[in-house]
């Protein structure tokens, strides 16, 4: 089964050190859950419109690592990296995120992943205060483009 989405996600900011980004899939939980945590499904879908995906590691264990690494449409490498926290197969994933441009902006990511109608993905960043929640943003949209959005 191809899984498919809107493109779209739905992104809120329920206080000044948080980020909740909601997307919807047409496919069931468990493939969503593979396409989040498999090297060469990650590579297909991770950098969007931004670039290509050169290089994926997932450890996918409490303790293990994961890092991301594209060459952005500006022709320069951007990384990210973590260590899974928790792991509740098909459910819910908690991570930390470092982009390597900012390593002192790290965030805890919780992925959850919901069975319903339209099977629903949700990112949740949490950051340790609003001036590294802020570095993080600008950091990540400069890292990804080039330039300021």
């Amino acid at each position: 089964m191809a899984m498919t989405s809107s493109r779209k996600a739905v992104v809120t900011l329920p206080t000044d050190t948080q980020i909740l980004i909601t997307r919807e899939f047409d496919a069931p939980r468990h493939l969503v859950y593979q396409a989040y945590t498999t090297p060469e499904l990650i590579k297909r879908w991770w950098s969007g419109d931004r670039g290509e995906v050169t290089s994926v590691e997932v450890d996918l264990r409490v303790g293990g690592v994961w890092r991301y690494v594209m060459t952005a449409n500006g022709g320069f490498e951007v990384g990210f990296h973590g260590t899974f926290r928790e792991i509740v197969p098909n459910e819910r994933i908690v991570s930390s995120e470092i982009y390597e441009g900012m390593p002192d902006a790290e965030a805890v990511d919780t992925a959850t992943f919901t069975e319903s109608a339209r099977n629903q993905r949700r990112n949740f960043s949490s950051f340790a205060s609003s001036s590294r929640y802020g570095v993080w943003v600008f950091a990540t949209s400069v890292s990804c483009t080039g330039r300021r959005r």
